[in-house]
């Protein structure tokens, strides 16, 4: 373990009265979950020892620690992507540092474009699987003992967490897809082409972020479930010129619903 991890370690843990187990990355316009976070302490990234700050309008840049529903969640509101230029060590420090700070359950969330056909704007989409598409991966360069050198991907993303997921979204009768995510460096949104691509690689959505996060919990042995909202499609016949703001609007429209299912399966957990 590196000097900066136990320091920062070290920081949080005198600033933190309640450590939870359990924390939650809030992408793209979903930093808004965070209000439904009660008795919370927030803590600015510029205030934590070597964390880096996000620089993305909609990531707000905060550490928040309170409860959702009964359960005490650690909270990252607003993410790093590396296309804003951090290496891949600094995009997932965090997630070294909960590893450190006793963390055992991730769930991620983002916004991403839809490959699948049958996709439409404003789905939730729980992510089963996906594929690495960055130039750079997380765990190159000499290994950290929190994991072997080789670690295993088959279950990435918690079979249990997705089963139970699906079941409070059939509970609550929220309709949810299921597929698998790609992750890309960005910052553009893809090309129709790049779309036809990914769909032919298997693709069902395609975003800028997570997958980098989720390959190191998995190294640190945190269990994952990711969850994303479909905030454009990529399909020849539906694919229209986008924006960050309209992604943003999409994500927001989307995000009661993914508040549901998070609040619930963290306190299932």
């Amino acid at each position: 373990m590196s000097e900066p991890i136990l320091e920062t370690t070290a920081y949080l843990n005198k600033r933190i009265a309640h450590m939870p187990q359990k924390a939650v990355i809030l992408g793209t316009g979903l930093g808004n979950l965070a209000e439904a976070i009660i008795d919370k302490e927030e803590i600015p990234y510029g205030e934590i020892p070597h964390f880096p700050v996000s620089t993305v309008e909609g990531h707000s840049g905060k550490l928040i620690v309170g409860k959702l529903g009964e359960q005490y969640i650690l909270a990252m509101q607003g993410r790093f992507h590396y296309y804003e230029g951090y290496s891949m060590k600094e995009v997932t420090y965090p997630i070294r540092v909960m590893r450190e700070l006793g963390i055992k359950t991730l769930f991620v969330s983002n916004a991403s474009g839809g490959t699948n056909p049958t996709f439409r704007v404003g789905d939730l989409m729980i992510i089963t699987d996906h594929i690495n598409f960055f130039p750079e991966h997380p765990l190159r360069g000499k290994n950290i003992d929190y994991g072997p050198r080789f670690p295993d991907m088959t279950h990435a993303y918690d079979q249990d967490l997705i089963r139970q997921a699906k079941e409070i979204a059939e509970q609550k009768k929220i309709h949810v897809r299921e597929g698998v995510y790609l992750g890309t460096q960005g910052p553009t949104f893809e090309t129709p082409a790049e779309y036809r691509m990914y769909r032919i690689l298997g693709a069902d959505a395609v975003g800028m972020s997570t997958v980098p996060e989720v390959i190191v919990a998995n190294h640190c042995g945190i269990k994952v479930f990711g969850i994303s909202v479909i905030t454009n499609i990529g399909i020849d016949s539906q694919t229209e010129e986008v924006s960050h703001l309209e992604v943003q609007e999409a994500a927001d429209k989307a995000q009661p619903k993914m508040t549901e299912i998070i609040r619930e399966l963290i306190n299932r957990v």
